[in-house]
């Protein structure tokens, strides 16, 4: 069964119950470098399953929606109760050919526009937090979800990364 948007909000939500979204935001980069430091590229395109995205496709992942979250806020914030569109993140794996991605240049690309997003966000006012954009799909989201479940979202993918580099071969 697919999952629910309000299951997926919950799901990426819980990763960072009690815990500073821009602070975990802030050391996702480091923390992807340190896990694929040294790992062949092969291995980093290995699929651990089918279904499953590799390493590599999870960084480029990573790396477009950065681009999307950038978008978003900018939106956001210069038209507080913008529609906000979904995408199906399977179809842009598949159209944006993350297969053939160099993972290396795809985890600096985040890493880039990951800076960029975090000196936006601290430079906004308490105000500026509660703007919300309506997600096609989620409902209203304000700033301060929006980088929680950024901050989320990074977990879950970090998690993901260690399960597939930590297995035995």
């Amino acid at each position: 069964m697919k999952e629910t948007p309000q299951d997926y909000i919950k799901r990426i939500t819980t990763h960072v119950e009690g815990k500073r979204p821009l602070e975990i935001q802030a050391a996702t980069p480091k923390k992807l470098a340190r896990l694929i430091k040294g790992v062949p590229a092969s291995r980093l395109r290995k699929r651990p399953a089918p279904d499953k995205w590799s390493v590599n496709e999870i960084l480029a992942h990573l790396a477009e929606t950065e681009i999307v979250g950038s978008f978003r806020m900018r939106m956001i914030l210069g038209a507080p109760g913008t529609p906000i569109a979904a995408f199906d993140q399977d179809a842009w794996v598949v159209s944006g050919h993350y297969e053939k991605r160099d993972s290396r240049k795809s985890l600096e690309q985040f890493r880039v526009l990951r800076e960029a997003n975090l000196a936006l966000l601290k430079s906004l006012t308490p105000e500026q937090w509660k703007h919300y954009g309506m997600h096609a799909e989620r409902g209203q989201e304000t700033i301060d979800h929006v980088a929680r479940m950024f901050a989320g979202h990074d977990l879950n993918h970090i998690g993901q990364v260690e399960n597939i580099l930590v297995k035995k071969k």
